[in-house]
């Protein structure tokens, strides 16, 4: 599953299968929602998680065992993540729209080309 496939955005996880996945307890969870660090789908009343969610989890997980980070830290790096991840979405629209404005620019100068030679 690639990051750019609707599946990886399906929220399809109860939250005690992502507890086990990710090895945290259901509560941690929670307050890291509560928090505002992620934002499960609801259903029922019921938490469904993503496979986007469970990879967003297992990296708070490794900001805050591996690098001692704090809550603050963590949202602050997520916080840049999420900003980088816009920035690149929007460099590649750019070259998108470069590439098209080059292609009108090169169709018209070979008709201003064609209208000289008339």
């Amino acid at each position: 599953m690639t990051p750019s496939s609707d599946a990886w955005d399906e929220p399809r996880y109860a939250i005690g299968v992502v507890a086990e996945m990710v090895e945290l307890h259901p509560q941690t969870l929670r307050r890291y929602e509560e928090l505002g660090l992620l934002a499960p789908a609801r259903k029922g009343g019921r938490r469904l998680y993503s496979p986007r969610d469970v990879e967003l989890l297992r990296s708070i997980s490794r900001l805050s065992t591996e690098l001692g980070l704090n809550m603050a830290g963590i949202e602050v790096i997520l916080r840049l993540n999420r900003r980088i991840f816009e920035l690149q979405a929007e460099v590649e629209r750019l070259h998108r729209l470069r590439a098209d404005l080059e292609a009108q620019l090169s169709a018209l100068q070979e008709q201003l080309a064609r209208l000289g030679k008339c």
